[in-house]
């Protein structure tokens, strides 16, 4: 399941990058409209300025714009980073791997079925990315 952090920060990232003048947007622009909390954005938006995704402007006509291309955002990139593994269970994770205790990974049937849901999700999450969340349905 996401968490808040994440479901606000695709949440922030579609407003961003629906605008189409390419502006910087203000965060209270952003928390104003799409309901988030201020101080809690504040903090998802510095976080995805970390990692990259986000640039930010100060002063007169600043605010948050993307420094990387919405088309290049993978959902899976702002997943794992905001809110870690996206395996359901920690033996069948690929980057945060960690043997589950009293259980024998060659013979486990939960084991071979979380593998194929990872894989499954995963070919979703890394295909898709930012701009497809704000791209209008047909």
């Amino acid at each position: 399941m996401l968490s808040k952090k994440t479901q606000y920060a695709f949440k922030a990232l579609m407003y961003i990058a629906e605008k189409k003048d390419d502006q910087p947007v203000l965060i209270a622009e952003i928390a104003k409209k799409k309901k988030i909390p201020l101080k809690f954005l504040e903090n998802i938006l510095l976080q995805l300025k970390k990692l990259g995704v986000l640039d930010s402007k100060k002063g007169k006509g600043g605010g948050y714009f993307f420094k990387q291309n919405p088309k290049e955002v993978s959902l899976a990139f702002v997943i794992r980073h905001l809110d870690g593994p996206i395996a359901m269970l920690p033996c069948v994770s690929l980057y945060f791997y960690e043997r589950c205790k009293h259980c024998d990974e060659t013979h486990c049937g939960l084991h071979d079925m979380m593998i194929k849901v990872r894989d499954a999700n995963l070919k979703i999450l890394e295909s898709k990315t930012v701009q497809d969340l704000s791209t209008p349905k047909k």
